[in-house]
């Protein structure tokens, strides 16, 4: 049922944000450039600007760049140890076309803006919606990908409405993600169920702990494709939005870089390179092309 559910999406609910899968994706290793989103952390924010400008940057040889260590196929750690995703992808380049090394900092849903606001992170590479209230706190540069919102319930009770809920439901939500903004907007009624870190809310769907998960389209739709027994029954919910690298308020030549980097990378569809390294496998070649961003557009 739900291989045949996902063979009938469209095209166009599938473009709507079947975007940021990716399995693979070569990193550095986790052990040695971790820093832990658990408040340990070893790096240390500018005392007076809260950001590091690109020349001091290049000067110390090393960017810190937030993704996420479990959240594949955004962001995770292999069995080998090291980051991989589709963001980590992206942050390799960004290392290499600097020319320094990679300093990959664990970072969670809630705590993205957080990090950048204290100069924990230099780039936050974190399959970050755009949105216009997250804009008034950080600066994007231009998108990479397109996104939208799904819900992901077990076969036995498949959601297919929200406006069917029972007064009693509750849907899974991680928190400082646009799923728990979006519903709480839209759906002030509905009880959600909210955990900081995306394995913690895995578990509890998985555990039965509500009716449903809703997340990036992206990821639903991949869990229910690796695990038997679930279906997206709503595939796109709310608007299109995009997923863009972020940099501290005001890091105008971090984010001039970024924006340059970009364009630059889309002449030679370097996004379609990474997506085939990383999301053929779950997605397949047939929406490659209106999925990926390339050059900001």
């Amino acid at each position: 049922m739900k291989k045949n559910f996902v063979k009938r999406l469209t095209g166009g609910l599938l473009v709507a944000g079947l975007v940021g899968a990716a399995l693979t994706g070569c990193g550095s290793s986790a052990s040695t450039n971790e820093v832990a989103a658990t408040g340990e952390d070893t790096v240390e924010a500018d005392s007076n600007a809260g950001f590091r400008t690109l020349d001091e940057i290049k000067e110390s040889g090393t960017i810190n760049i937030g993704v996420f260590s479990d959240k594949s196929p955004f962001g995770f750690v292999d069995e080998n140890g090291e980051y991989a995703g589709y963001d980590v992808y992206f942050a390799e380049r960004i290392g290499k076309d600097l020319g320094v090394e990679i300093n990959y900092v664990s970072t969670e849903a809630a705590n993205r803006i957080e990090y950048l606001q204290t100069g924990k992170v230099d780039i936050i590479l974190a399959n970050f919606t755009v949105t216009e209230e997250r804009a008034q706190e950080v600066d994007f540069a231009l998108p990479y990908m397109n996104v939208a919102l799904g819900v992901v319930s077990p076969d036995s009770a498949v959601v297919e409405s929200l406006d069917d809920l029972g007064a009693d439901d509750q849907i899974i939500v991680i928190s400082g993600t646009t799923a728990e903004t979006y519903l709480t907007k839209n759906y002030p009624d509905i009880k959600l169920q909210k955990y900081d870190a995306y394995a913690e809310a895995k578990t509890a769907f998985e555990n039965g702990n509500g009716v449903a998960w809703a997340n990036d389209n992206t990821e639903v739709i991949a869990f229910s494709l690796e695990n038997e027994g679930y279906t997206v029954g709503i595939p796109s919910l709310g608007d299109q939005d995009t997923i863009a690298p972020a940099v501290t308020k005001g890091n105008e030549t971090l984010l001039n870089w970024l924006n340059e980097e970009i364009e630059s990378l889309g002449s030679e569809n370097f996004f379609h390179a990474d997506y085939e390294a990383t999301l053929l496998d779950t997605y397949g070649a047939d929406y490659e092309d209106t999925l990926v961003l390339e050059g900001g557009k």
